[in-house]
């Protein structure tokens, strides 16, 4: 039977481990999140573990024992783990407990002391190589080396013999489940078998190698800056595919809010370049909406009176051109907008004076670059046209005579890809006839 001074041994070493690993529980930070394959340093790579559990010469092989009834005690034990890659570790335990055993034939019996053993073994964590994701239960073996000191007594033919305090080789091998229950927290349950460099363990020397078997309960802490993740608890393969959908659904949502203010522009562009009443004007634009089909109206959509016919030949001088080309080289709007500066009013005065005074007949086609979208440039080019046809309309110039076309960047003058090409492309052409 486990005696009452072995399980207050025991919670007494849980109960120091738990209030070393304090800061753990205490600790509310957010765990950042690390890329996938980051460095050591962003991780928390160092914990212990302390735990307890039954211990005794049964084993799942089966193997033959001296005393064939077990007689189960109780074993504790602690241990320091190094995690080298998210799936490999090598740890440090300490094991100890009692182990006792009798006849079933007669009353022979022993009982062997385990005041300590020390091995160094190598844990791999079964979940880790999974790559389809990391889970929250945790299976793991473990296989090492170490040394064992164990003093055996026994009761042989009703004659009890201390056979004295002896430090021999073993072999640890096990495997278990751990259980992550919180920020580098986890519960960990196992089964190990320990095979003794000695046939005197239980203190009767058979010639066949002594083995133990350990199953415990306990629990594991990661030490360090709680805000880190812990190296054992991560998946790289795993952590690299939820950031390519984290990646994917960002760019999938950018793209449906531009497809959506694409068609926020498309119908605006529809709404303001329509003309309800067909006469030329669009509604944006018309002052005088509903007039009647065929009227003639000025520039902004208003009916004119009736003009007597003058037949006169009309010739297109050198000067004329170089007013045009002037009123060209000055014309300025506001960046994005259709509104023309103050500073391009002179020169387009000089233009309407040429209208009125020879009855000249002027194309203005109004041209952009390639940035923004193909809605966006139409738009503008043909509201810079407009402008400019209602700038000289409210100069006196015939609006008859004068014709706004809006082209985008459907007819470029230069390459679109330099800063000087572009700024050639944003352009309104005055075509005098």
């Amino acid at each position: 039977m486990i005696s009452n001074f072995r399980l207050r041994k025991t919670s007494s070493l849980i109960a120091l481990a738990c209030f070393a690993a304090a800061p753990a529980f205490a600790q509310t930070t957010e765990v950042n999140d690390v890329k996938p394959f980051a460095p050591e340093s962003e991780f928390r790579t160092w914990s212990i573990g302390v735990g307890a559990g039954v211990i005794n010469q049964w084993n799942v092989m089966g193997f033959r024992r001296d005393f064939r009834s077990v007689e189960s005690q109780l074993g504790y034990n602690f241990y320091v783990k190094k995690q080298i890659t998210p799936s490999f570790g090598l740890k440090a335990e300490y094991l100890g407990g009692k182990l006792n055993g009798s006849s079933e034939a007669n009353a022979d019996k022993f009982s062997t002391k385990l005041p300590w053993s020390a091995a160094l073994s190598a844990d791999i964590t079964l979940a880790n190589i999974n790559w389809r994701q990391e889970g929250v239960i945790k299976p793991y073996v473990a296989i090492g080396v170490g040394a064992l000191s164990y003093n055996p007594t026994t009761t042989i033919g009703g004659v009890e013999q201390e056979l004295g305090s002896t430090t021999k080789a073993f072999i640890p091998a096990g495997l278990g489940l751990k259980f992550g229950v919180a920020n580098g927290i986890n519960v960990d349950l196992g089964y190990q078998v320990n095979l003794a460099n000695t046939a005197t363990l239980d203190g009767v020397n058979t010639g066949t190698k002594d083995m133990f078997s350990y199953v415990h309960a306990g629990l594991e802490f990661a030490l360090g800056d709680a805000t880190k993740p812990f190296l054992a608890s991560r998946n790289p393969v795993v952590d690299m595919r939820k950031e390519y959908q984290a990646s994917y659904d960002e760019l999938a949502a950018a793209l449906k809010a531009q497809k959506e203010e694409n068609e926020t522009l498309k119908a605006q562009l529809a709404t303001d370049l329509a003309d309800d009443d067909g006469d030329g004007v669009a509604n944006k634009f018309d002052k005088c909406p509903g007039t009647a089909a065929d009227t003639k109206v000025d520039g902004s959509g208003c009916p004119l009176p009736e003009a007597k016919q003058v037949v006169q030949q009309i010739t297109v001088t050198e000067e004329d051109r170089r007013v045009v080309d002037e009123a060209i080289k000055n014309l300025e709007f506001d960046l994005s907008k259709a509104t023309i500066r103050p500073s391009s009013y002179p020169s387009l005065d000089k233009v309407a004076k040429l209208l009125v005074e020879k009855n000249f007949s002027l194309k203005l086609a109004g041209h952009t670059d390639n940035t923004g979208s193909m809605n966006l440039n139409m738009r503008l080019s043909k509201e810079r046209a407009e402008a400019v046809k209602a700038y000289l309309v409210s100069k006196g110039a015939n609006p008859s005579r004068i014709e706004a076309t809006g082209y985008g960047p459907t007819q470029p003058i230069a390459t679109n890809a330099t800063a000087e090409g572009r700024q050639a492309n944003r352009r309104v052409e005055f075509t005098l006839y």
